[in-house]
């Protein structure tokens, strides 16, 4: 969602908040701004679309001053527009805003009846003007902040300037993400790690309900009421390049390339393969707690829940223990059941999928043993969860996710092996075989990225379809659900995925000759009747494009494009499948023209409800 950047030292601030706002361009906005703090006065310049307008202006009007902020908006309440992009103002304060306030209407006609006029249709204006109007009965500036964000009902990340203190920058944390970074004589702050990995890898995590105060080279952290507390910097071992381009034309390209390695780092040092096991080290469950559960819930959204429903497929499958996958969005609404002998596992990449820690948070209240799989190490989701498997996929800048998911899935079978050791339904022998297979799967991918150059040839002939259906059963079902999540997200191309099986209750009736099916068919147990399935779809002149196992002439000679995957164990065809559907989806896109990484309307991280 929304992007922030803070900065002050002894630098210009302009460049380093820019630079910064440029590295949260994945997370998706629709306008941006920035202010600094001089001697005496202060600067903003604010603009509608991409940075690059925003960095037209400033290269007219400089900002000029060793103190600033930063916001890239995506927009919430209020259209996009440069009257609506952050920061905003209201008498000595300048400030910009993550997250949602709620009860920003009563607000906002209390400011209202006592004289206060706004200039946007934001809800962000309203702590503005808000802290202005506290500041008539509290002049120390500090406090009328606390005591306005005590007002405060819903999520948010703000950073605070004063008009009258060019030496003063306040940070504040509830709901949204903020990271403080530390370096000699200079702080940042952020809401997310990449936005000022150039600049210092020692990084303070804010927790909910926490304040900073940066002033006379100095950070004090405490809570919003005031009280002091003591903070512990962490060391941050990505380097910048993560976070760039690497010669790809796109970051998508790019994460789709780097899933190899991104498996090999979420597998390296938990195997335990002599004893058909694996070490999750940041799962300090006990046999005895794992053999206790007796239901599983596993909680995500969009790219993430398609993980959870092949992860379903495994725990069943494997460790016989039933599993609901549920819509994060929807959980707390329907009372869901959950108890002591329930295990709640969320996934999200982010760790600040604003759903999912809600739905983790209900499940918590509910006495479930609760665990997270997730790629950003102390995220909100990571540090609220009772455990947690994080992905080492690095960071993941395109919008459409790729290595987090395959990562995602890998964790998921990590975890199986470790329950079904635990509860007995995974022998030794069994779990070396499972982890002989899950070595292999990094190698594998690479051979299944060779198909790059022929998957665009792919697209270069269905790239004008007005439709796409994608089929497959058992755990390939998901992998459908997630191709065709992926062409819709960058390409814009209307697709539905489906149980290939249950494609003659109805959606058969938009097959004909104008409509591609990508029908997911590897070698396996369901094999021969997702063969059948695909025989209905070419009688009825449907254009199959096929995904199977190397080598499988039975396929070729029947549809009109055939896609090879390397022939391997069925329980991890999910991970290679994934490889062309990423690539078709990409390749389409490309050549339709359209933001591949930043597609519209979307945003890579969904920190609001």
């Amino acid at each position: 969602m929304c992007g922030i950047v803070g900065y002050i030292g002894g630098r210009q601030a302009t460049p380093i908040i820019l630079e910064g706002l440029k590295k949260l361009e994945y997370r998706g906005y629709d306008s941006a701004g920035i202010a600094t703090l001089g001697a005496g006065d202060s600067s903003i310049c604010r603009s509608q679309g991409k940075l690059v307008n925003l960095e037209n202006i400033l290269r007219e009007q400089p900002l000029s001053g060793t103190v600033g902020i930063g916001h890239t908006r995506w927009a919430t309440h209020g259209r996009p527009s440069e009257i609506n992009a952050h920061p905003h103002k209201a008498g000595p304060v300048i400030l910009v805003h993550n997250g949602i306030i709620e009860n920003y209407l009563q607000l906002k006609e209390q400011l209202r009846l006592v004289g206060h006029t706004f200039k946007s249709e934001t809800d962000t204006e309203v702590i503005a003007h808000l802290i202005e109007e506290t500041l008539k009965s509290e002049a120390d500036f500090e406090k009328a902040v606390r005591k306005t964000l005590a007002q405060l009902r819903g999520a948010y990340a703000v950073c605070i300037l004063n008009e009258n203190d060019p030496e003063f920058l306040m940070a504040a944390k509830l709901g949204s993400p903020m990271v403080v970074g530390l370096a000699d004589g200079e702080y940042f702050v952020a809401s997310d790690i990449p936005a000022i990995l150039a600049y210092t890898r020692e990084m303070v995590f804010m927790e909910d309900g926490e304040l900073v105060i940066f002033r006379n080279g100095s950070a004090k952290f405490s809570t919003i009421d005031g009280a002091k507390i003591e903070k512990k910097a962490r060391h941050i071992d990505w380097s910048p390049m993560m976070a760039e381009k690497g010669g790809y034309r796109h970051f998508m390209l790019k994460e789709i390339h780097e899933q190899p390695r991104a498996v090999r780092d979420t597998i390296a040092g938990r195997l335990l393969e002599g004893e058909g096991d694996v070490y999750l080290e940041n799962l300090q469950f006990s046999d005895r707690q794992l053999a206790a559960v007796k239901r599983i819930v596993i909680i995500a959204c969009g790219t993430s829940w398609h993980a959870a429903l092949v992860g379903k497929f495994y725990i069943e499958g494997l460790c016989r223990i039933p599993v609901e996958v549920d819509i994060a969005s929807e959980f707390r609404y329907r009372n869901p059941v959950v108890d002591e002998g329930t295990l709640a596992i969320v996934i999200s990449q982010s760790g600040e999928t604003a759903d999912t820690l809600a739905a983790l948070r209900e499940a918590k209240s509910r006495g479930a043993l609760n665990m997270a799989i997730c790629n950003v190490v102390d995220s909100s989701i990571a540090r609220e969860s009772a455990g947690v498997i994080y992905t080492h996929a690095g960071p993941e800048i395109g919008v459409a996710s790729t290595k987090a998911f395959v990562t995602q899935l890998t964790a998921l079978y990590l975890f199986t092996i470790r329950l079904g050791r635990a509860n007995c339904t995974i022998d030794v022998l069994h779990g070396q075989k499972m982890i002989a297979s899950l070595i292999k799967v990094p190698g594998l991918l690479e051979e299944t990225l060779k198909l790059n150059e022929y998957t665009e040839k792919v697209a270069k002939k269905y790239m004008n379809a007005r439709d796409f259906l994608y089929l497959g059963r058992g755990k390939n079902f998901p992998i459908a659900l997630e191709g065709a999540l992926k062409l819709k997200e960058i390409s814009y191309i209307h697709a539905e995925g489906y149980p290939a099986g249950e494609m003659k209750h109805g959606p058969i009736a938009l097959i004909d000759e104008d409509v591609p099916v990508v029908v997911l068919v590897p070698k396996g147990s369901s094999y021969e009747k997702t063969l059948s399935n695909m025989e209905e779809v070419i009688t009825r002149s449907g254009r199959v494009i096929a995904v199977c196992s190397a080598g499988d002439s039975e396929v070729r000679g029947r549809v009109e494009t055939v896609i090879e995957i390397p022939s391997f164990d069925e329980d991890l065809d999910p991970l290679l499948l994934s490889v062309p559907l990423q690539l078709l989806a990409y390749h389409i896109a490309v050549l339709k023209g359209t933001d591949v990484d930043q597609p519209r309307n979307l945003a890579k991280s969904v920190t609001v409800e």
